[in-house]
């Protein structure tokens, strides 16, 4: 059985699409052949700055014959119709076959495709391939239509097999395929023949190119190591960049250079940034002060001078790069100390961060507060949260952000102590924007959970009360990663707070502005005292505190508020906040289905209502999920929907509930009357440890119901022949299910 190997040999594909390439390459090509009827045995796909590669082992020399019958329409049917079938078979009228059938006579079509030849499936795989690559960005050259990342120069295309290797004959747009290749640009640039994967691998690797990207990036960090480790010094990883750089080279040749003393002062994260973004150097890291002292860079070739000539041209245009850097960091430090990172901020007034949600001077004002308001749940100083919030973002009207705005909290975090901020304010610059991805750690000092809590709070509530929020896959903003982030510090540090009324209370807050202008000083002055009563006990929603609000006030105010538009406001706060709500369970639920717990159960825990408390429901699901690992929990789960299927079907013959409380005086049964000792031992239990927070202690007391509900049902009859005692028990059922729903819907739960 014959072997393929395909080799599209162009100019410099970018590194950031090579992988994708090839991955591409492979799937697109292996489709086609095997739609056609060409399977294979295994398949690999390669990559270079030049070229793209897919080898394919096992293949047959033709495909089979196939045979095909189609059914037509009725032979007396239009003629139109006939015709319409014909074009679709490319079948003549007298080919068809007339067969008897249910409805008549009908016409059959038998299509006979003869097996094709390997050659020419291939051919057509590969030029449909070529023609439709999806690059991100494509280019025309010449005079051709052909679009392709960088000119394509030619096609390698050959089947080898024991009786050796034939071209695989095709043409696009000029270029025909052949069975020759090139080697390094420089080094080998001579066409050289190929016989099969195995000789063009060893061909290229003798004319210096590497052909496996995994094999070319193993070289450059284990010769990078070694350099580094002979100096005493080691790599700062990058495990991205190290995979760009081997997308640049064909043959790595790795060599380290020095950093001018003049900067090697500069911050770390400065100088691995300069040198990644600018020259794509690895930085390599003296372990004991934590500097940045060397450089790795990769040439494509080796010379006679070891890379002397090349360190030396990297190094002059390093030295600019810095110089760059330099200014800007003096530049920054000198506007710190004249003016002080608040004075540094004053340009972020002119500095819009959302049409209708002001600047970022509004906004920064809007986090100092929430801040100052979050600092005592998490344990700290309120005016050094509410410090931290006002310089939090003042490092992105610094000339070293605006050159390199992935430092941003970075560079803040270095400001904020040169200007003399206590060092919580300033981890709070940087640890602020945290957590940035699902590995990233959450904030953790006190004062740096306050400022990111309330960024994120305020972020959330902001674009919501603006009516801007994710659609499908379109997230402009990064809300998911920003509800993903505020999730993520509430549980990991274990923050206690109302995230709903919350939202509410927030929403207001953004809409105070409108407000203003449109509202009496009496109505809006009625709308502040509900958003300060949102956090009653008693009260639930922004409805809730109107409402409660608008009794005390009608006895102690003389001003009467619109009460027309303070419902039509309320509504607004709570249809918005509702559909915060949702989106931020949505993404709880995610994070939950992660962290192992079944989505029935999270379901089970959030249909209770009012589960606002994250730590406390995270308590609660996990608590439920053990319980329903043990057999008690399952054979409770199973007398629950007994019950329930009783319920609903005797509910609906009477036409009535089975709400009111049951009489334990008329129960006749032993088992009976054990049920309603049980519910009474168990419902103050159940109640008094949920009022505790001890799930563990809610669901023991659960177990105890067991016994007596499969008694219950083994031993009682339910429909007795009694009216009165009929009603008994299945109001008995209905207060045994209130019970346990005291600890989840359990409707919600499958399996």
């Amino acid at each position: 059985m014959p072997d393929l190997l395909i080799e599209l040999f162009s100019e410099e594909i970018p590194a950031r699409m090579q992988a994708r390439a090839a991955e591409d390459l492979q799937k697109l090509v292996t489709d086609k052949l095997v739609e056609a009827g060409l399977t294979y045995v295994s398949a690999g796909s390669f990559v270079t700055p030049r070229r793209l590669v897919l080898t394919l082992e096992g293949l047959p020399a033709m495909t089979s014959a196939q045979r095909e019958e189609r059914k037509g329409p009725r032979a007396d049917a239009p003629e139109k119709a006939i015709e319409g079938f014909l074009r679709s078979t490319g079948l003549s009228r007298e080919q068809l076959e007339v067969r008897d059938d249910k409805k008549g006579q009908v016409l059959f079509a038998v299509i006979d495709r003869p097996g094709r030849a390997a050659e020419e499936v291939i051919a057509e795989a590969v030029t449909e391939t070529v023609r439709t690559f999806p690059w991100p960005k494509s280019m025309r050259w010449g005079s051709g239509n052909l679009r392709w990342v960088r000119p394509l120069h030619a096609i390698l295309c050959i089947l080898s097999d024991e009786a050796g290797a034939r071209v695989v004959p095709f043409e696009i747009d000029g270029i025909e395929s052949g069975d020759t290749t090139r080697g390094h640009r420089f080094r080998a640039p001579d066409a050289f023949s190929v016989t099969s994967f195995e000789d063009y691998a060893a061909k290229l690797a003798a004319a210096k190119v590497m052909l496996d990207p995994a094999e070319r990036q193993a070289k450059i960090a284990h010769d990078a190591e070694q350099l580094a480790f002979a100096q005493g010094l080691e790599i700062v990883e990058d495990k991205g960049l190290l995979a760009e750089i081997a997308g640049l080279v064909e043959w790595p040749v790795t060599l380290m250079g020095e950093i001018g003393e003049e900067f090697l002062d500069l911050p770390p994260e400065v100088l691995q940034t300069s040198m990644k973004e600018h020259q794509k150097f690895l930085s390599i890291r003296n372990p004991k002060s934590g500097r940045i002292e060397r450089f790795i860079t990769v040439a494509n070739v080796e010379t006679a001078d070891k890379g002397a000539t090349i360190l030396a041209g990297n190094q002059k245009v390093l030295t600019a790069r810095l110089a760059d850097a330099k200014f800007f960091w003096e530049n920054d430090l000198r506007t710190v100390k004249e003016v002080g990172l608040e004075g540094m901020a004053k340009p972020l007034e002119n500095v819009v961060f959302h049409a209708k949600l002001g600047s970022q001077a509004d906004r920064v004002k809007r986090i100092e507060a929430l801040a100052r308001e979050i600092a005592p749940m998490v344990g700290a100083k309120p005016d050094l949260a509410a410090e931290a919030a006002r310089i939090a973002k003042a490092d992105l009207a610094s000339e070293m952000v605006y050159e390199f705005p992935e430092l941003q909290g970075i560079m803040g975090s270095y400001y904020a102590r040169a200007a003399g901020h206590d060092d919580s304010v300033a981890g709070a610059c940087e640890a602020h924007y945290r957590p940035l991805g699902p590995s990233d750690e959450v904030p953790t000092d006190p004062v740096s959970m306050a400022v990111a809590l309330a960024d994120k709070i305020d972020t959330l509530t902001g674009f919501w009360a603006i009516d801007e929020k994710p659609t499908g896959s379109k997230d402009p903003f990064a809300l998911r990663r920003t509800a993903l982030g505020a999730i993520r510090s509430t549980l990991e540090n274990r923050l206690r707070w109302k995230v709903h009324k919350r939202f509410q209370s927030l929403i207001f807050s953004f809409l105070h502005r409108d407000l203003i202008e449109s509202t009496d000083e009496a109505s809006l002055a009625f709308l502040e005292q509900a958003s300060a009563c949102l956090f009653d006990k008693d009260v639930f929603d922004f409805l809730d505190a109107a409402q409660k609000v608008k009794n005390e006030w009608e006895q102690s105010s003389p001003a009467q508020p619109d009460f027309e538009i303070i419902n039509r406001v309320s509504e607004r706060i709570v249809i918005s906040s509702n559909r915060l709500m949702s989106f931020f369970a949505d993404r709880f639920k995610v994070y939950l289905r992660d962290q192992g717990i079944r989505h029935d159960v999270i379901d089970a825990c959030f249909r209770l209502g009012g589960q606002d408390d994250l730590v406390l429901l995270v308590n609660r699901v996990r608590a439920l999920q053990g319980f329903l690992g043990t057999e008690d929990g399952t054979n409770l789960l199973a007398g629950y929907r007994r019950a329930g299927n009783i319920l609903t079907k005797e509910q609906e013959k009477d036409g009535a509930s089975f709400d009111d409380a049951p009489d334990s005086a008329i129960a006749t049964e032993a088992a009976e009357t054990a049920l309603f000792a049980a519910l009474d031992a168990a419902e103050p239990s159940i109640d008094a440890a949920l009022k505790a927070e001890d799930f563990g202690a809610a669901m023991l007391q659960m177990a105890s119901l067991r016994a007596p509900i499969d008694a219950f049902f083994e031993d009682v009859t339910v429909n007795a022949d009694d009216p009165a005692l009929r009603q008994n028990r299945l109001r008995l059922l209905s207060r045994a299910r209130r019970v346990m729903r005291q600890v989840a819907i359990w409707e919600a739960i499958e399996g």
